[in-house]
């Protein structure tokens, strides 16, 4: 009789993700706390069904591989370049000290000194995959807060690199001097990435390119997969982790001029194989080994709630930028994700972490991907208790030489934001010649729009100090742009608080937006989501043939009634 085992285990894994990762995003947490819970529902530590641990974590380690490769692939140089001196600093400093926050907690708790350091780097590194998924629900993708937290995570995936190049120095096996063994294994780190960005970057493009011109999809995905296995595995005739040598294939794919197929055809496979590697890492959860260790446990997790997001905090404040910066750095750092979990994977499977300290690592990550919402929320309590302060508030809040704009004193514009829904409206004005004014929370681009001749002043539009000041009484219209919805809400109540006769209008980000802020008093409110659809809608009419006298006005029709519906179907 045919064995069907291997297809049960994975058929059921993969059922019971699906399971977890809809009922965890129900709950407004991330997916990967469901699939942590799907392998802990058929794992050997609980009872009911027990799936084949080998099996999974056979298929987890292509998880691994795919999760890194797809790291590699999408490794924007640029995005750390542009914020790269608080980043970069930042990101060495934080890390270094969590570690050693890290290391100290478990050394204190009787765990040897290599195992209390994996520990430490384990629970130094947070996700990104959680912190985009936060940035983007809070509205802050985009802004110079967001440019700074993902620029400093980039930042944290090379210092994970180095880690994984590091981590076999640590094993067991490994006497002598540290640091010898350390430079040996950097150097065949270095050497291994040289030969696969000389020589890989050169063979792997071409084939690439070869089985491309067959016109076989089936083909080109088989050869960059084999590839990427290829490169990948290679690492281990270094000595090196076979993530690292993912990453660095997805770094020689990214250079080719087929990448962006590459991208689109590896997604499926790497979240597939990645959702099999964090059931596999829910599996391995003993829920006793956690209560046996539960001091550890309690432990592992404040320091990363607490202790990881006061060293960001600090660290980020050290350097000229805005305070919300720092405060959004610290939420975003205060969890654990995908690069901790392969850390512990990796010392585990070198004998460096017992399975006792494996498991605190899992729970408290799970514990603290699932939290980490809430630290945003308490952003803004946090921002108004340190304004309270005045002389810690201008401590943390440093910005360094302030533009002085001259700015018109009546019957302009003030724009509030100027990404590029305000560039856009600060443009038309200019070609029309109508006054305005900018308020910009970015430091660094309220001076070159200051040096570009674009009156521009620089801090929170939700500090009536800083309205004040663009004389809001007196100006015609005030239009708001901000994507961050808890800056827009403040912005509009304290503009029409200042300024009760100006007319307001206000970019929502969805159309559940529009009751609240019109009860705030925005005169105008404009879901860019609807009329990017409007605009399609019209433009589509027009070339079927219609009249655009017509289609404009169908248009407007169809604009007031979805306005009206989504202001009627999430009241206040």
């Amino acid at each position: 009789m045919e064995d069907f085992s291997l297809l049960t285990s994975i058929a059921t894994a993969l059922g019971l993700a699906v399971a977890g990762g809809i009922a965890a995003r129900l709950v407004g947490i991330s997916p990967i706390v469901g699939y942590l819970a799907a392998g802990l529902v058929i794992s050997p530590f609980t009872p009911g069904y027990d799936a084949d641990a080998d099996a999974i974590g056979q298929l987890a380690n292509l998880g691994v591989i795919f999760l890194m490769f797809g790291v590699g692939l999408h490794f924007n140089l640029s995005d750390l370049y542009t914020v790269r001196r608080i980043a970069i600093p930042g990101a060495i400093i934080q890390v270094t000290l969590a570690t050693a926050a890290g290391a100290a907690l478990g050394y204190s708790f009787g765990l040897p000194a290599r195992e209390s350091l994996a520990l430490g780097l384990a629970v130094s590194i947070a996700s990104t995959v959680v912190l985009i998924r936060s940035l983007e629900d809070r509205g802050l993708m985009g802004t110079i807060h967001a440019r700074v937290a993902i620029g400093w995570l980039i930042a944290q995936d090379l210092i994970t690199i180095l880690t994984l190049a590091m981590l076999p120095t640590l094993e067991p096996g490994h006497e002598g001097d540290f640091w010898s063994n350390l430079a040996i294994a950097v150097v065949k780190a270095a050497i291994f990435v040289t030969l696969m960005l000389v020589f890989g970057a050169r063979l792997l493009p071409r084939l690439l390119s070869l089985v491309a011109r067959t016109g076989s999809r089936e083909l080109f995905i088989l050869a960059f997969v084999a590839g990427a296995l290829g490169i990948a595995t290679s690492a281990a005739a270094f000595g090196l982790s076979v993530a690292l040598g993912a990453f660095v294939a997805g770094v020689v794919v990214s250079e080719t001029e087929t990448s962006h197929q590459v991208a689109a055809d590896v997604v499926p496979l790497r979240d597939a194989f990645a959702v099999l590697f964090f059931v596999s890492v829910g599996m391995l959860v003993d829920p006793k080994l956690v209560f046996e260790n539960l001091d550890l446990y309690l432990a592992v997790t404040l320091l990363v709630l607490f202790g990881n997001a006061a060293i960001a905090f600090l660290t980020a404040a050290i350097f000229s930028y805005p305070a919300r910066t720092a405060l959004v750095v610290g939420a975003g750092l205060a969890q654990l994700g995908e690069f901790s979990f392969i850390i512990a994977h990796e010392s585990l499977g070198s004998g460096l972490m017992t399975p006792a300290t494996y498991n605190v690592v899992l729970a408290a990550a799970a514990t603290s991907i699932s939290i980490n919402p809430i630290a945003f929320r308490t952003i803004p309590f946090i921002e108004r208790a340190l304004h309270r302060t005045g002389r810690v508030w201008r401590l943390i809040d440093r910005q360094g030489e302030l533009p002085e704009p001259r700015l018109p004193r009546e019957g302009h514009v003030v724009i509030i934001g100027y990404g590029r829904v305000g560039e856009l409206t600060g443009h038309a004005l200019g070609q029309v010649g109508a006054p305005f004014t900018v308020i910009e929370s970015d430091l660094d681009r309220a001076r070159r729009l200051n040096a570009a001749g674009i009156p521009t002043i620089w801090g929170d539009a939700g500090r009536h100090e800083v309205l004040e000041r663009a004389e809001l009484k007196h100006a015609r219209v005030v239009v708001v742009t901000v994507p961050d919805e808890s800056t827009a809400l403040v912005a509009v109540a304290a503009t029409r608080a200042i300024a009760p006769g100006v007319p307001i209008l206000v970019r929502a980000r969805t159309g559940g937006e529009i009751h609240v802020l019109r009860g705030l008093g925005a005169t105008e409110v404009v879901v860019p989501e609807f009329e990017g659809g409007l605009e399609l809608m019209r433009q589509t009419f027009v070339a079927l043939g219609f009249d655009p006298a017509e289609t404009l006005h169908l248009s407007g029709a169809v604009r007031d009634i979805h306005y009206a519906a989504a202001e009627h179907d999430h009241p206040a």
